[in-house]
């Protein structure tokens, strides 16, 4: 398996824990606020600006002691079926497993979990889970992968073994407070929802980079109305 990138070492992306991020190409949405435009396409013929699995063990190899945990991103991570097996190897280190995921291959996640291999996943949620809604803010969109998505989100918020997330980017040409509060409610019970400010500075739709986002105010009350359903609400902001 292959990588299109690597954070060394992060303290942000699994929280508590100093943590490697390891970065999948390919995607199957393309969400015009996608912050990570380069990671998309996955391609035979790119090899060097690849990093393979041994070399990223031997990294990790290097690292243990100091490295807390390792996050699998993207990209789409379920997208690639060398993933269980990765990460088999990543955990025979003795490293914590995070998996940032959209949710469209809740076959992949469910094999995961019940192998034990997963520590900590966090699931984006784009819109309210409708499919208009949905294809409106990730781009494109089977029926398939919206139904594999509520799947996902059924099997995530029933799970109280592992750490589990809910995350929303918000850009006020996708979102209202009402919209954000559908969202919660869709996940209620759920015991992590973090709230992204959106970033406009690196963009898929270049005109999205002309979209002011939401101020630090605006996103702090729209938290406030997720708490009515979720245990713990959080916000990011840029």
């Amino acid at each position: 398996m292959n990588f299109g990138g690597i954070i060394k070492q992060s303290l942000v992306d699994y929280p508590g824990e100093i943590a490697a991020v390891l970065f999948t190409r390919g995607c199957n949405m393309r969400c015009p606020f996608c912050h990570n435009p380069q990671l998309l396409i996955k391609t035979k013929n790119d090899g060097a600006a690849l990093t393979g699995l041994e070399e990223v063990l031997r990294f990790l190899k290097e690292r243990q002691g100091f490295l807390d945990a390792v996050v699998i991103s993207g990209g789409e991570p379920t997208l690639n079926e060398e993933l269980p097996e990765a990460i088999k190897r990543i955990k025979s280190l003795g490293y914590l497993v995070k998996l940032d995921t959209n949710g469209t291959n809740a076959v992949m996640v469910e094999r995961l979990l019940r192998e034990g291999l997963l520590d900590y996943v966090a699931m984006d949620i784009k819109a309210p889970v409708e499919f208009k809604s949905y294809l409106r803010a990730c781009g494109r969109l089977s029926s398939h992968d919206f139904f594999q998505i509520r799947n996902s989100i059924h099997l995530l918020n029933n799970l109280s073994d592992i750490k589990v997330e809910f995350r929303s980017t918000l850009i006020p040409l996708l979102h209202t407070p009402g919209d954000v509060e559908e969202m919660a409610r869709y996940i209620k019970g759920a015991d992590r929802y973090t709230l992204q400010q959106f970033n406009p500075r690196v963009t898929l739709d270049p005109s999205y980079g002309e979209i002011v986002p939401f101020s630090k105010g605006e996103m702090e009350d729209m938290a406030e109305l997720c708490r009515a359903y979720v245990h713990e609400v959080r916000v990011v902001n840029i």
